[in-house]
C-alpha cells in the first residue's frame, strides 16, 4: 500500500521528536521534499533587516521567494511564482511563525494540516529538552508505530495503536473511539470480549461522550464510579477501575473522536500520562485520518472500475466474435504483449479494454495513444517522458505514458506508425522494463502491460524496413483480429438496436423498431466504416427520426459511395498501382458520405484530420477534393 504523503511526513517528524528543535527542522525540510516532489523545500524564521534561514533542502542555493512574506502577512498558505509558502507555528508557541516553502511541489497538498502537523512536532520536541523519561517514551512511540502510516485498514490501524498505547503508558487495555456525527455513536476499537471486537456507545455517554463533546482531556481515579458507564462492564464481565482519556483531532482541528486507556497497571493515571496520551493522539489523528481517506479513495475507485467494466461489452454472438471472447478471458491475467488485428472501426479499442479489466491490473490506469495522430518528432516524449531543456518548449521534466500507466495497462493505437527511434525503445520496456526520458540517461523501471493495435499489414512493414522485425515478434506473442462487420452476419442487427437504445435513452424517447426493409439494407451493406460507421448512423436517426418504425428511407445515407452498382471501373493493374486507386476511392466514398466534411470523414477512417490530409497528399488528390474542409 503505498504510503499518503501526509503520513510519511508525520512518520519522519516522530521519528525525529527525541532529537533537538535544529534536527527536526532539518528532517521537516527533507522529509517534506521527499513526500511532495517539490524541487527544493526551506524553512525560513522572519527576522530584521533579513530572513533567516533554518534549514533547507537541498543544502546551499536556497532563495527567499516573494511568497513567503506574502504567506506570512496573509496568515494562511500562499502559491506565487512556483512556490507554495505555509507559515507554521515557532517551537515555542506564542505569536510568532515561521514559513516553509516547497518549490514546485507534485500534486495536491493540504497546506493546513501540513502546518498544523509540523507546529504540533515543533512544540513536542522543544518540550522534550532535559526530560529523559519523555525524551524515551517518544522514542518508544516511534518505533511501535512506524507502521502505522502504511496501513489501508482503520480496524488495523486501531489495534496497532491501542498495543502501542497499553505497552507505552503501562494501562491494562486502550480503545479509540471514531465519532460518526450522522448517527450521534461513537465507534470503539478494539473492544476485548464484545461481538466484532466492537463497542458503540451514544457521543454523550460516559467519559468518552464528554471528552468528544468538550474537547477537554479527563481522568478519574479508582472508586470514582460516578462518572464511569457501567453498561460496557456489565455486558463483558470486566471491571473498570480508572480511566484516562483525550480528544483525538485531525491536523486541521476536526475531531476525530477519543483515545481512551483503562486501568493504569500500577497507581493513577497522572498529569504526565495526559500530557502524554494527548501528544501521543495527536500524531495517531494523521494517520487515522489518512488511513480513512485512502479507504474512502479505494471505495471510489473500486466503484469507477466496476462502473466502467460493466460498460466495457463485447456484443456479437457470430462463431468469431465468440472465440475472440474466450481468448481475451484466457490471456487477460497472462501479462502477455497482445497485438490487436483488424479495419478501422472494427472495436480494437474495446478488445484493450476487455484485457485489462478481467485483468489484475484492473484497478490501476488504462491510456490509449494513438500513434498515428501525435506529430512523430513529438512522438517518444509522449510515450516515454523527456527531461528539462530536451528540446525546444520542454520547460520542464514531464513524465510519458509509460509512467503515468505504471501498473496498469497501455494500447498503442496504429503502432505500424511508431518512428524507428520509437521503436527501439519501446523493444527496451518490452524487454527489461525500463524506459529513458527524452534527453535523459536514467533508467526508469516501469509494469505495464502493452497491448498494440493496427489495421495495416505489420509484416510487410518489416520486409519494407520500416519496422523492426525483433520488435513485431515481440509485440505477436498473442494475437487477436477482429472481423470486419460485413462478416458479422446479423450481429449488425445486434449492434443496430444496441446503439439505437443507447440514444434513444439519452434523448429521452422509445426507440423504433427496425422494419424488414431497414434490416434487409443494415445486412446488405458493406459498412466501410465497420462498427464506427454504424455507430454513427444510429445515432443520426436517433435524433432526426420521430417515428415508431425505421424505413429503408432513413437509412438512406449509406447509400452515398457504395460500391455496388456506383459505376466505378473496375480496379486493375499491379498492385501497389491498384491499393493506391483503392485508397484514393475509400477516402472520395468517406467524405461524400460526410458531405465534405473531413473531420468526420477522418474520423469514420480511424484517423486524425492531419493525418487525413498527409494521406491524400501521399495520394496525388487535390488539398480541396471533394471537402469542405468543416470541423464539425
Amino acid at each position: 500500500m503505498t504510503t499518503t504523503p501526509l503520513a510519511r511526513i508525520a512518520i519522519d517528524l516522530m521519528a525525529a521528536l527525541a532529537d533537538s528543535p535544529q534536527s527536526l527542522d532539518r528532517r521537516l525540510v527533507a522529509s517534506l521534499r521527499t513526500a511532495t516532489g517539490a524541487g527544493a523545500a526551506c524553512l525560513w524564521r522572519p527576522a530584521a533587516p533579513e530572513w533567516r534561514l533554518l534549514a533547507a533542502e537541498p543544502a546551499g542555493g536556497a532563495a527567499l521567494p516573494e511568497a513567503a512574506a506574502d504567506a506570512l502577512d496573509a496568515e494562511r498558505a500562499v502559491e506565487s511564482g512556483g512556490w507554495l509558502a505555509v507559515p507554521i507555528a515557532a517551537p515555542h508557541g506564542g505569536p510568532q511563525h515561521d514559513v516553509l516553502t516547497l518549490r514546485g511541489p507534485r500534486g495536491q497538498i493540504d497546506a493546513s494540516a501540513v502546518a498544523a502537523l509540523c507546529g504540533s512536532a515543533r512544540r513536542a520536541a522543544a518540550a522534550t529538552g532535559g526530560d529523559n523519561d519523555r525524551t524515551e517514551r517518544l522514542a518508544a512511540l516511534v518505533r511501535l508505530s512506524l507502521a502505522w502510516g502504511e496501513s489501508s485498514d482503520t480496524a488495523r490501524l486501531l489495534e496497532q495503536m491501542a498495543e502501542a498505547a497499553t505497552e507505552l503508558f503501562g494501562s491494562d487495555r486502550a480503545t479509540i473511539f471514531l465519532w460518526d456525527r450522522g448517527a450521534s455513536q461513537l465507534v470503539g476499537r478494539p473492544a476485548l470480549g464484545l461481538p466484532e471486537g466492537r463497542l458503540v456507545v451514544g457521543d454523550k455517554a460516559g467519559v468518552v461522550g464528554q471528552v468528544v463533546q468538550s474537547g477537554r482531556p479527563m481522568r478519574t481515579r479508582s472508586g470514582e464510579s460516578g462518572l464511569v458507564d457501567r453498561s460496557t462492564d456489565e455486558s463483558t464481565g470486566y471491571r473498570t477501575e480508572s480511566l484516562l482519556c483525550v480528544p483525538l483531532d485531525a491536523p486541521g482541528g476536526e475531531r476525530l473522536g477519543a483515545f481512551e486507556l483503562i486501568n493504569k497497571r500500577e497507581g493513577e493515571f497522572t498529569a504526565e500520562d495526559e500530557r502524554g496520551l494527548t501528544e501521543f493522539a495527536q500524531l495517531a489523528a494523521v494517520a487515522v485520518a489518512n488511513t480513512q481517506q485512502v479507504e474512502e479513495l479505494i471505495e471510489r475507485r473500486d466503484a469507477l472500475v466496476e462502473q466502467a467494466a460493466a460498460g466495457v461489452r463485447m456484443l456479437g454472438d457470430c462463431p468469431a466474435i465468440d472465440a475472440l471472447r474466450s481468448t481475451i478471458r484466457r490471456v487477460a491475467d497472462a501479462d502477455l504483449a497482445v497485438m490487436v488485428l483488424g479495419e478501422n472501426g472494427t472495436g480494437k479499442e474495446v478488445v484493450a479494454q476487455s484485457l485489462h479489466f478481467q485483468s489484475r491490473r484492473r484497478n490501476e490506469p488504462l491510456l490509449a495513444v494513438n500513434c498515428a495522430a501525435i506529430a512523430e518528432s513529438l512522438l517518444e516524449s509522449e510515450l516515454f517522458g523527456h527531461v528539462k531543456g530536451a528540446f525546444t518548449g520542454a520547460h520542464e521534466d514531464r513524465a510519458g505514458k509509460f509512467e503515468l500507466a505504471d501498473g496498469g495497462t497501455i494500447l498503442l493505437d496504429e503502432i505500424g506508425d511508431m518512428s524507428p527511434g520509437g521503436q527501439a525503445k519501446l523493444l527496451r520496456v518490452l524487454e527489461d522494463k525500463t524506459i529513458v526520458r527524452v534527453g535523459g540517461a536514467e533508467p526508469r523501471r516501469v509494469d505495464v502491460r502493452v497491448v498494440a493495435a493496427t489495421n495495416r499489414d505489420l509484416s510487410a512493414r518489416v520486409a519494407e524496413g520500416k519496422f523492426r522485425e525483433d520488435l513485431f515478434y515481440r509485440l505477436c506473442v498473442v494475437t487477436l483480429e477482429l472481423p470486419p462487420l460485413r462478416d458479422r452476419g446479423d450481429d449488425v442487427l445486434l449492434l443496430a438496436e444496441h446503439f439505437l437504445r443507447q440514444f434513444c435513452e439519452t434523448r429521452g424517447r422509445r426507440p423504433p423498431k427496425l422494419s424488414a426493409a431497414a434490416k434487409r439494407k443494415l445486412t446488405t451493406h458493406d459498412w466501410p466504416g465497420n462498427i464506427r460507421e454504424l455507430r454513427n448512423l444510429m445515432e443520426r436517426v436517433a435524433y432526426l427520426s420521430d417515428g415508431p418504425t425505421l424505413g429503408p428511407e432513413e437509412l438512406s445515407i449509406i447509400d452515398r459511395g457504395e460500391p455496388s452498382g456506383s459505376g466505378e471501373p473496375a480496379i486493375e493493374g499491379a498492385l501497389a498501382e491498384a491499393t493506391h486507386e483503392f485508397q484514393r476511392r475509400h477516402i472520395l466514398r468517406a467524405i461524400d458520405r460526410t458531405r465534405g466534411n473531413v473531420a468526420a470523414a477522418a474520423r469514420d477512417l480511424g484517423l486524425h484530420r492531419s493525418n487525413l490530409y498527409r494521406k491524400m497528399k501521399q495520394l496525388g488528390m487535390e488539398e480541396g477534393e471533394g471537402t469542405t474542409d468543416e470541423h464539425g
